[in-house]
């Protein structure tokens, strides 16, 4: 997402500033709108119910990622240093969630030589209609042991995220110069192949569109989101909010947790290729599955956004064929659909930009649009339609 830095609350304007007329922030009725309450709301200082002991407790969920946990591991593990030692400043919890590969064998191997290492066994899910997906009721249980407890901060990590050397001990200094309650991270996106770099940049222009950081990080906007491959938060507000047992059936925790937080505290959300990289999939079924799950719930009108994407679709490809097809256009015609198909495609790589994505991918992007359209359109199938989705062997209802 594009690298925005976040508004802090506004201060105190001295009196030969001229101020807004009051009915900008009242409605017809005269009652005032959403954003001038917001403005006007107090900031809410937290205070600690329990002191904290540490700085920083790390939950990482697992289930099945015995691929992705050595590199996610080790680039965590590297964080230790003098100051910031790994069990004694900070601790890292994985916990496993009913996974049938080696996830854990590989932690309590490493574990054995990092004392603040620990793997944790989340209970089983009674069923799929339990109120709980897999991944809040693992780290609703990871937050309630005591290390996380008496930590300043939680940080929320998935296992297919690789932290790069000194970031976390940089974020939690960032959210606190700040005075942040939520410090979220859109990483660095890692592409498995051909279809992943054409298809990837395009979802997160959309992403950054619809939800602007900018916007996010601004107290008196309503666009609250977060990105639960780095999601630090101050664990008073966190448990205060409810956690991840406030959000327990959502499959977007981390935009629903960001929610809750914002209504009273202060967010921040920013792309941070300097800070973290993930790579989110490792196949293209795996990343159909997983866009599927999502994009409905992501993007308020999912059919209306894949009508647009078709469109640019025949646009960017259709409209500079059509002299070739149409040979008796005049001049003054076939300049005026080249201005038009100029306008498309600045538009268009305009809005694909914000994906921070390489130049060349940016251009596969246009060649992905079907994907994009079918994507939607399935995921809207699938959310509104059969209410249901399917993620990782298990089936949760939307």
């Amino acid at each position: 997402m594009p690298d925005e830095s976040s508004s802090s609350q506004p201060e105190h304007q001295s009196t030969d500033r001229v101020t807004p007329a009051p009915d900008l922030d009242l409605r017809f009725d005269g009652s005032p709108t959403a954003a001038a309450l917001r403005r006007t709301a107090p900031v809410v200082h937290l205070e600690e119910d329990e002191p904290s002991t540490h700085p920083l407790t790390v939950l990482i969920p697992a289930r099945n990622e015995a691929h992705n946990l050595p590199g996610c591991l080790k680039s965590l593990l590297d964080q230790s240093e003098p100051g910031f030692q790994l069990g004694e400043h900070w601790h890292i919890f994985v916990i496993d969630d009913n996974s049938a590969d080696e996830s854990i064998q590989i932690v309590q191997k490493l574990a054995e030589n990092h004392p603040g290492l620990h793997v944790l066994q989340a209970p089983p899910l009674k069923s799929s209609g339990s109120g709980f997906t897999g991944k809040n009721a693992a780290l609703w249980f990871g937050a309630s042991q005591p290390l996380a407890h008496t930590a300043k901060w939680l940080l929320f990590t998935d296992a297919d995220t690789l932290h790069e050397p000194g970031s976390t001990s940089r974020a939690i200094v960032e959210a606190e110069r700040h005075d942040l309650t939520m410090l979220s991270y859109s990483p660095r996106q890692l592409v498995a192949n051909f279809v992943q770099r054409a298809l990837m940049p395009l979802i997160f222009s959309e992403l950054a569109s619809t939800y602007p950081p900018k916007k996010v990080s601004d107290p008196s906007s309503p666009i609250a989101a977060a990105n639960g491959q780095f999601l630090l938060v101050r664990r008073q507000a966190y448990f205060d909010v409810g956690g991840h047992m406030a959000v327990a059936s959502s499959v977007l925790e981390d935009v629903a947790l960001a929610k809750l937080l914002k209504r009273r505290h202060t967010i921040r959300l920013r792309y941070a290729p300097e800070a973290v990289s993930a790579r989110m999939y490792a196949s293209t079924p795996e990343m159909i599955e997983g866009w599927t799950k999502n994009l409905a719930l992501l993007f308020g009108n999912p059919l209306i956004m894949a009508a647009i994407a078709l469109l640019n679709f025949v646009l960017l490809l259709g409209l500079p064929l059509l002299p070739l097809l149409m040979p008796n256009l005049v001049v003054w015609q076939a300049l005026a659909i080249f201005i038009v198909w100029l306008r498309v495609l600045l538009r268009y790589f305009s809005r694909v930009g914000r994906s921070h994505a390489p130049f060349l991918d940016r251009i596969l992007t246009v060649i992905a649009l079907p994907l994009f359209a079918a994507l939607l359109i399935r995921s809207w199938q699938m959310v509104k339609i059969a209410k249901a989705v399917t993620w990782k062997g298990r089936e949760y209802t939307t």
